[in-house]
């Protein structure tokens, strides 16, 4: 997904949730600051790296293809973006034990680790709250993808059509790929940028739906495909549908994060709280535009009587940078920091326990402190000083 879901429409479900503007505010910043926290910005602040949220573009371009560089990848990509289904599927496909354990990694809606997300940003703060949406709209947006690299799992065969609804006739157009980053997709012409095909089964290129481009995070996409992991069987994705009923688990979500449902349970949707306003964010999601901030936007602000301020990714920077070091996790990015390791924690942990490797070796987080974050991180640095 884009900020257009993950900053506004995050918004809107927070405050159809019953939170106030502002704690609706700094619930959809954190949950868009997901997108941002790279290392190279913790960096800039002096803090953890370990708490990465994302990867840049450059960051991925220098990440070592080993087993500790391919582990930092899938740590955050399936912690934050490409969560795991079930980690203990049984694929019914004829493949070695090590692909098996990359299938049990394939995104997807209302598993297990998605409970757990929500759950455990309980008692917490607004910020862990905005990180478990993000996660949970992602799995929506993201399935049938993987946050490791992988060709047999993230490759998109030359199939690969875009099923358009016009004047209610359904036509199929055969999406056109061009691997130029610096050329905006074209939703006219059916012409979208994607990474450069690679053999290489761990290559940066493969990992997450970087073969598909952007096309899976546009909320009006509809689309048929036949992945490799699927044993060449076709899938179709109907975005808009999926994409409410994120929105709609997102306000469940949050009612139970703020004390109004005592048991978070998968596959539950608040459809009530967004039927009087169905029709008009079905526009937004099936309107063929690459960026729907506008639209959402203006959605929200008709939603609360409030101006939503245009993100702003240094909006607490100078907040954390200048705050005593005893009081830095008391700050807005303190406290998504905490919150962002302690899910990567999570879901790093329940990774290892399935006797997958895929994410590394982890200590739990809730029962042993920090103490697996800190020693992975130092891991880290030791190859960082290497080169």
């Amino acid at each position: 997904m884009q900020m257009d879901f993950h900053y506004y429409a995050t918004y809107a479900a927070a405050f159809l949730a019953g939170y106030s503007h502002e704690e609706s505010m700094a619930i959809c910043y954190s949950a868009q600051f997901v997108d941002e926290c790279s290392k190279t910005y913790l960096k800039g602040i002096k803090a953890p790296r370990s708490a990465a949220t994302t990867q840049l573009q450059e960051e991925l371009a220098d990440a070592r293809a080993d087993l500790l560089g391919l582990q930092d990848i899938t740590r955050i990509w399936a912690s934050f973006h490409f969560l795991p289904r079930d980690l203990h599927r049984n694929p019914k496909l004829r493949c070695s034990r090590a692909y098996r354990r990359k299938y049990r990694l394939i995104c997807g809606p209302n598993g297990k680790l998605a409970a757990d997300t929500v759950k455990l940003a309980k008692g917490k703060s607004l910020e862990a709250a905005g990180i478990a949406m993000h996660v949970i709209a992602d799995t929506w947006a993201h399935q049938y993808f993987a946050g490791t690299p992988s060709i047999v799992i993230n490759n998109v065969s030359p199939n690969f059509y875009e099923i358009i609804c016009t004047d209610g006739m359904i036509e199929e157009h055969k999406i056109r790929f061009n691997h130029n980053p610096a050329t905006p997709d074209n939703l006219e012409k059916l012409d979208y940028t994607n990474t450069m095909f690679q053999i290489n089964e761990n290559s940066v290129m493969n990992l997450g739906h970087g073969r598909a481009g952007h096309f899976p995070d546009y909320s009006f996409a509809r689309y048929r495909y036949m992945p490799a992991w699927a044993d060449f069987n076709e899938v179709v994705k109907d975005n808009p549908v999926d994409y409410s009923l994120a929105f709609t688990q997102m306000i469940y979500a949050l009612k139970y994060l703020k004390g109004d449902i005592k048991e978070f349970e998968v596959e539950k949707y608040d459809m009530d709280a967004m039927d009087p306003y169905r029709d008009e964010i079905m526009g937004i999601l099936c309107k063929r535009q690459a960026d729907a901030c506008t639209d959402w936007k203006a959605f929200g602000e008709n939603l609360s009587g409030c101006e939503i301020e245009d993100f702003d990714v240094n909006k607490y920077k100078d907040e954390y940078l200048n705050a005593d070091k005893d009081c830095k996790n008391n700050t807005v990015l303190g406290r998504f920091i905490l919150a962002a390791m302690s899910q990567k924690s999570m879901v790093t942990n329940r990774i290892y326990k399935s006797g997958n490797r895929a994410a590394g070796y982890s200590i739990d987080v809730n029962e042993k402190g920090f103490r697996g974050i800190k020693d992975y991180a130092r891991l880290l640095q030791e190859k960082e000083d290497e080169r």
